[in-house]
């Protein structure tokens, strides 16, 4: 059988780093292939190449039996390649079914181009509406509109960059309902993950790289997530240490907070109440687009039409404070995306410190760019960041380790309240591990912090306490030894309250059992 896609000797080299070392790699039609690796492996520049939005300086590229020199994304498109980018190529002012018309043959109307986008939105569970600017959309929404762009072109090779990232459990296994639909119809499929069990679930072949180099091929299914891991970086990640202990005092609470949508395609939020103690992890779930940003935003001082009493930080009323007054309070925050909020992608790392940091602001508004510099050093290491330096641009470094470097920015503040949203997007399961242990460890030393998540395994790993927000809004809290996936899975449809009345006549019951005797 011709390969669908084959790979020889592919080179790719970046002032002080060789992204991609003679890689060679085989896809055949109808494959669900995976290219495993941590971050910085190689993988995405990989993909960019076969995408056409690279240039390899050396090997070959042959689709199917043919030698091909794919200069666009263009020729990639003509050839039958479509590709679902980790980091999103998006215009936000323009509407989901516009971003999506741009990429399509211009025969076709937007009105047609609206009803394909509908169609295959119902058909494949990826909920969306093909009228709403994309600047109003979440980072889980945004994944289903790249994802329904690229399987309209009908590809014979569909390239996914961490296609599940931010989707609940129950929208994976639709995904993956298509994707194996897809593979049967002859469309080949190049999946790149670092969920370890989805890779196993979904694919037949697997190729590991390390260091830009392929150490490694295998077929997943029949391999452990342990022996995945010693391949993809050379050992297993040590298992999460989480200590019992008891709570103090309240940092964060949020009382009641009622906040129209700013935007026709936002989430009101209702009748928001939570709390956050020192000492204490709590986690929010939900399905993306269920009020989880403007919540963030309100959180984070990005919106500041909440009654002041209505959000505390520290015993400090702060529904309109601005963020850096809130800093001043002892919270920092991660938002979701991270290049654009949560560092400037042509900054140098060291000066994207500045955006949350001032410990190298002297008198006078002076930098003191040795401190600077020292300091992002210091974050790069203990983080294990992939990066050329404190000096490297924040947009040239991969998805995973920017995300290290602005978690280690934040944790490294010892903060009194963390707020992250999606800690460890697009990570690798070493980088996770890393991540997750340092958020217990501010736990441990005191420190309040909230997490939203789409991860169920992450938010059942970190949390003491867990809510599910859907439709604007919050649950009660729920203990984590209390929990199940398919509870949680259940509420984030809004299907809490029954439950919760049940577990209040279960407490009424007992109380009456109690006075009986």
């Amino acid at each position: 059988m011709t390969a669908r896609l084959l790979l020889t000797g592919i080179t790719k080299r970046y002032p002080g780093v060789v992204a991609n070392d003679g890689v060679s790699l085989a896809v055949q039609p109808g494959e669900i292939h995976a290219v495993l690796g941590e971050n910085g492996a190689g993988k995405s520049t990989l993909m960019k190449i076969i995408y056409g939005a690279v240039k390899p300086d050396a090997g070959e590229v042959r689709f199917d039996g043919q030698p091909v020199h794919i200069r666009s994304p263009q020729e990639a498109r003509a050839l039958g390649i479509a590709m679902v980018f980790q980091h999103f190529s998006l215009f936000e002012t323009l509407s989901v079914a516009e971003n999506v018309w741009l990429g399509l043959d211009k025969s076709l109307s937007l009105a047609e181009v609206t009803r394909r986008v509908e169609q295959t939105a119902a058909a494949y569970g990826l909920d969306i509406d093909p009228t709403r600017p994309v600047h109003t959309l979440g980072v889980g929404e945004m994944q289903r509109v790249e994802i329904i762009r690229a399987l309209l072109t009908n590809p014979k090779l569909l390239i996914l960059d961490e296609p599940t990232s931010v989707l609940t459990p129950q929208a994976v296994d639709k995904l993956f309902v298509t994707l194996r639909q897809l593979a049967a119809e002859g469309c080949s499929i190049l999946y790149i993950s670092h969920k370890l069990h989805e890779i196993r679930a979904l694919c037949s072949a697997c190729t590991v790289m390390r260091g830009g180099r392929v150490t490694g091929v295998c077929d997943p299914r029949e391999e452990s997530n342990a022996s995945l891991s010693r391949l993809m970086i050379g050992a297993e990640p040590p298992p999460l240490a989480h200590h019992a202990r008891a709570p103090g005092e309240v940092v964060l609470a949020v009382q009641r907070l009622n906040l129209k949508r700013e935007s026709p395609f936002g989430v009101d939020l209702i009748d928001v109440s939570l709390h956050v103690r020192a000492g204490e992890v709590v986690g929010i779930a939900g399905v993306s687009g269920n009020g989880q940003r403007e919540l963030l935003f309100a959180l984070s001082g990005e919106d500041r039409r909440a009654l002041p009493a209505s959000i505390t930080i520290a015993n400090q009323p702060a529904g309109q404070r601005s963020p850096g007054q809130r800093r001043a309070l002892g919270l920092h925050f991660v938002p979701e995306e991270r290049l654009g909020r949560g560092a400037v992608p042509e900054m140098r790392l060291a000066h994207n410190l500045l955006l949350t940091r001032r410990e190298a602001v002297g008198a006078f508004g002076w930098l003191r760019t040795g401190r600077l510099q020292q300091q992002a050093a210091g974050i790069i290491e203990r983080f294990r960041v992939k990066a050329a330096g404190p000096g490297a641009p924040a947009r040239s470094l991969s998805g995973g380790n920017l995300q290290k470097f602005i978690m280690g920015r934040e944790i490294d503040a010892q903060p009194k309240l963390l707020i992250v949203s999606q800690p460890t997007w697009g990570v690798d399961v070493g980088a996770a591990a890393q991540i997750r242990a340092e958020i217990l460890a501010l736990r441990d030393a005191g420190c309040a912090v909230l997490v939203v998540s789409e991860e169920l395994d992450e938010l059942f790993e970190l949390s003491d306490r867990l809510h599910v927000m859907a439709k604007g809004y919050v649950s009660p809290s729920v203990a984590r030894g209390e929990a199940t996936v398919e509870q949680i899975g259940e509420w984030m449809s809004g299907l809490w309250h029954a439950d919760v009345q049940q577990h209040l006549q279960a407490m009424e019951r007992g109380e009456e059992t109690a006075h009986a005797h």
